[in-house]
Parts: C-alpha cells; structure tokens; sequence
C-alpha cells in the first residue's frame, strides 16, 4: 500500500508534502480510537529489543533522527509509530527560517535525499515549550545547533543557551557540528575549538543535578586522522558519545545523472548512498575507541539487515530519516520484528 502511496506524494515538493502529511498524524493522533490504533499496529514490545545506555532504557534501539520533527511539535503522534527514541532539532538559541526554498529534494534511483534546510526551526525556548505539554514519554534527544549569524568564535555561547533552554524537558543532548548547510559550521570539528566546546557544555553539565547525556554528530567526510581526534576529543572532555554520521557533501555514485543532481547543489546527501560509509567509520570508530563509549548510527538504514550492519559494526542504536520517507511509517515496526528474529 505505500509504495502506492509514496509514488502519489512524491509528485508534490519534498517539504510541503513534509508539514502535509505531519499534520494529518497530529490529527490522527488527537482521535482516541485511531491513537490506539496507530499504537497497537506499530509498536512492538519485546524484552529482547531494549537497550540501556546512560541509565535510560530504550524500549527498543530504533530511532527517529534529527530533522525530522525539528520542533518536537509532533512527538506525540510519532511516538505511535514504534519508534524507540525521537531527536528533536537540530534547535538554535534564536528562530530563524533556514535556507531560501526549495531545500529539500528526493532522488529516488538512489533512495537518497539532498536537503540544504540551514537550520530551519522556532527556537530552543519554543521547543522546549511543545516538550512540555506533550502526553507520551518517548525518550527524547534534543539536537543544538548555532544561529547562522553567529561567529565560530561566539558560537559556544549559542550550544550553552540550547543546552539550558533545553536541560529539563530532554534525556540526552547532541551537538551538532557536522551540518553542511550552515556556512563554516564543519570548522567547529577541529580539536582546539571542538575541544573546548564539548569541555564548556561537560562543565556545566557536571555542575548540574539535571545533567544529561551529551553526544557529539560527526560528518562522514572525516578521514582517518580527523575521526581519531574525535575519538580522543570525546575520551578527553568525557562527553557520552557519537551519532555517526549526519549527511555527506560527497556524490560519488549515484545513479541519478549528474546533470540533475549538479542542479540540487549544494546540500548533505542522505540515504542509501551514505550507508557503506556510515558504517565503516562506526567500525573504525568502535575499533579504535576500544567500545569505550556508544554510537548511535544514522545513515542508509532501511531494513531490519541494514540496521543489524550496523550494530554489528560497533553502533548501540540506530536512527533512520531517509528511510522512513521510503519505506513509510511502518519502518520501525519492520526493523524491530526483524531484530527479534534475529
């Protein structure tokens, strides 16, 4: 039924199609009979699916990745779909409207997406507002960011502000240095000002009763060198782990003519095109550390196979985005009933 569907939705805009179809489950959602159902045909519960990392149990280790409800303006009604964890964002200190439209595009000879949002959300106060009226108790990442504006030199201040908009109404945090789509963003994975960002978010969290689990968002582009300066920036500044990896600039392979992609430039390619590699750098990475912290994976996941690659690699959880866009909203279901077989 919804490769029926998704051949009718992909003839209109990418992000118009996005708010459309969100809204429609907020809808649903605010319907008790369909609530329930939406919860018993998507949810799976199985002891063997649960994961505990930071003193937080996931009910299970499939999760909705950051982009998706930058927001948390419809966490509720995700929550039905069987996902064991949602990260809201990527949220900066002040609203801004991203990057000039169209931002987002389909390339399905791939199963890939370009998107080039630029960080499109309300705020970290807003988000935080919509956090605290919600109704299910989905485990939540918030995902910060810095406002476009903002100096590489004064963009600490911005990661510090989400972090405390943010501190009571999330379980864990996710400093996102890795987008593509914020000029000079990427400048902020070097040691030094990496370093001393992760140290100054770590201080404060020590200091704080509510502290929470800080992760750190690599891009994939890293090479071998650069990912082992992460691996000693997270084992130095004691943060809690790694999402590996957010989109790449790469378009090496694709099967959709280049002329056409050359036209959606520029922008992060996601989907199964970044699966390979997603993948090796959770295993050097998960190798190199010795397992010393967890990598939430997020890259090319599609099916209950490509999920278990990437535990098996060296990840704890997995997150899927693209994914969900091709393969619908039973995308969690399927993974799990998959890893319980195996």
């Amino acid at each position: 039924m919804y490769p029926l569907i998704r051949k009718f939705l992909f003839y209109i805009d990418a992000e118009k199609v996005h708010h459309w179809v969100m809204k429609r489950l907020a809808f649903a959602y605010s319907v008790g009979l369909i609530r329930k159902m939406l919860k018993s045909s998507f949810i799976i519960k199985d002891p063997s699916l649960e994961r505990n990392l930071w003193g937080i149990t996931f009910p299970n280790p499939v999760g909705l990745a950051a982009g998706f409800d930058k927001d948390a303006k419809f966490t509720d009604s995700l929550a039905c779909l069987g996902f064991g964890f949602i990260e809201i964002g990527t949220v900066t200190p002040l609203a801004q409207p991203g990057n000039p439209k169209p931002r987002l595009f389909r390339l399905p000879a791939d199963k890939a997406l370009i998107n080039r949002m630029g960080f499109n959300n309300d705020g970290a106060a807003n988000a935080a507002n919509n956090l605290r009226k919600r109704n299910e108790r989905i485990i939540i990442g918030g995902n910060i960011g810095k406002n476009k504006n903002t100096p590489n030199e004064d963009a600490t201040e911005d990661y510090i502000k989400c972090f405390v908009a943010l501190l009571k109404v999330v379980d864990y945090f996710v400093v996102n240095v890795s987008s593509p789509n914020t000029p000079g963003l990427r400048e902020l994975q070097d040691k030094a000002p990496l370093t001393e960002l992760l140290r100054r978010l770590q201080n404060l969290n020590r200091v704080n009763d509510a502290g929470k689990p800080i992760l750190l968002k690599i891009a994939p582009d890293l090479t071998n060198e650069q990912l082992d300066d992460i691996i000693d920036i997270v084992l130095t500044t004691g943060i809690h782990g790694i999402v590996a990896t957010n989109t790449t600039i790469s378009r090496d392979g694709l099967k959709t003519p280049a002329n056409v992609v050359s036209k959606l430039n520029p922008g992060g390619l996601s989907g199964l095109p970044l699966k390979q590699r997603a993948t090796d750098v959770i295993r050097y990475i998960h190798k190199q550390s010795g397992g010393k912290f967890p990598i939430i994976a997020s890259g090319g996941i599609f099916t209950a196979a490509d999920a278990q690659e990437k535990l098996d690699a060296g990840a704890s959880l997995v997150q899927v985005y693209t994914g969900f866009i091709y393969e619908g909203p039973g995308i969690a279901k399927k993974i799990c009933k998959g890893l319980v077989k195996k």
